[in-house]
This record gives structure tokens, sequence and C-alpha cells, in this order.
């Protein structure tokens, strides 16, 4: 393993956005036990300090690589498009437009029913939006509409973690 390897390399995984988890989990298992500072034990601290880094190093590939949102930033990134969510909030109008219909469909639902229904459509998109992404990162190479991508899908979590909330909230 090299220090300035990316997580692709490092896992030994294609650096594309569609990527099978059960590979990533067995992977980081495989690399974690090559790594564990329990194995370096009777080589000293120093040895068990630069594990413990490795080890650290691998948990947060690991954490990206799993995750698609992560993992599509980051292969936007390795293109040299950042993805620059605080700084640059902007939005297609349409893409806004449905965000605030979710929003008021959200405070205006009543029942449990209404909530679930909403969730439903919001996972409709994200798997969409998914869909798009594998499709401008793995078959068209093109990290600048990924970029929108991944912006949009960082609104959509954000949103459906809040209509998660209100299942909640009516659920009791």
């Amino acid at each position: 393993m090299k220090l300035d390897s990316d997580d692709f390399e490092l896992f030994g995984v294609p650096r594309c956005f569609q990527q099978d988890h059960t590979v990533l989990q067995a992977r980081w298992r495989a690399l974690q036990a090559e790594v564990h500072p329990d194995r370096f034990v009777v080589e000293g601290a120093a040895a068990q300090r630069v594990a413990m880094q490795w080890a650290l190093r691998v948990n947060e590939a690991y954490q990206r690589l799993k995750d698609p949102l992560k993992r599509a930033a980051y292969l936007c990134e390795l293109a040299g498009q950042s993805i620059d969510a605080e700084s640059n909030t902007a939005m297609p109008q349409d893409f806004l437009l449905q965000q605030m219909i979710w929003r008021e469909s959200l405070d205006d639902a009543r029942s449990l029913a209404e909530v679930q229904s909403l969730q439903s459509e919001v996972d409709r998109r994200r798997a969409e939006v998914f869909t798009e992404l594998a499709q401008s990162l793995d078959v068209r190479h093109d990290a600048v509409a990924a970029v929108a991508k991944v912006r949009s899908l960082m609104f959509i979590d954000r949103f459906a973690q809040d209509v998660d909330h209100r299942m909640e909230q009516l659920g009791q």
C-alpha cells in the first residue's frame, strides 16, 4: 500500500461510481486485518502508531467508498471538479420548484399515509438521480454534470431526513 494512493487504488477496485458493496466490505475487512495495530505489538510503539494511521486511512476510505453520495463527490474531486456545497447553492429553477412543492406537501401533511406517499416520491427521485449520476460518471465521464447531480442529491437527502422526522412525529 502507498500513502498517496486514492481510495479506489487502496481498495483495489475500479475508479467508478458503481461499486459492489459486498466487495468493498470484504476488501475493508481484509485491509483492516492487514494493518490492525495488534499485529504490530512485537515491533514496538512506533510500528503500532504507523499501523493505527493506516487503519484510520483505511476506515476513512471505506466510509467514502461505501456511501454512494460521498463516493460520487470524491470521484468529482478526483476529476478536478469540486462540489462547493457550502459556497455554491445555485440550483436549476425546476429543481428548486420541486423542492418548494415537496416542502409545502410535507408542511400540509396531516397523516402518516400522506407523509409515506411523499417519502415514496422522494425515494423514486433519489433513485433516478443515482441512475443519472452513474451515467454521468461511469459512461460519459462528465464530472461537471455529476457535480450538479451530487448537489441535487445532497438537497434530496436533507429533505428525506425531514420526511423521516415527520414520520416519527406522526407515528407516535
